[in-house]
């Protein structure tokens, strides 16, 4: 029986599993960036909900990020389809709802 290692597998493949991890490292970079500039630069008491919130979303990504690049890395190599997995859409939902908070927390700081 061949090991994993052993499976013919097309690069492009592998590759394209890379770009996508990068992508999620970027979307945890931004919203780890978003985190610190909430904290720093928004003059507000309830600041610190918010910014908390986008560094351990920004966090998470990495982490789901990561979790789904080994997922999809060893089902390319078994010559399998990646499962389909929840993680963008707890991401994507998570950071709308970040942006409907931060844009609450905005308009409410100005109209008092």
């Amino acid at each position: 029986m061949k090991s994993p290692d052993d499976v013919d597998v097309d690069a492009r493949f592998l590759l394209a599993n890379e770009r996508t991890l990068l992508a999620w490292v970027r979307t945890s970079l931004t919203l780890l960036a978003a985190g610190v500039g909430t904290l720093q630069l928004i003059e507000d008491e309830w600041r610190t909900g918010p910014g908390l919130g986008l560094l351990l979303l920004g966090a998470a990504s990495a982490f789901v990020g990561l979790a789904r690049y080994r997922s999809a890395d060893a089902a390319i190599r078994r010559g399998q389809l990646p499962p389909a997995g929840l993680g963008p859409t707890a991401v994507a939902a998570s950071v709308g709802v970040a942006a409907i908070a931060l844009t609450a927390l905005s308009v409410g700081s100005q109209l008092f």
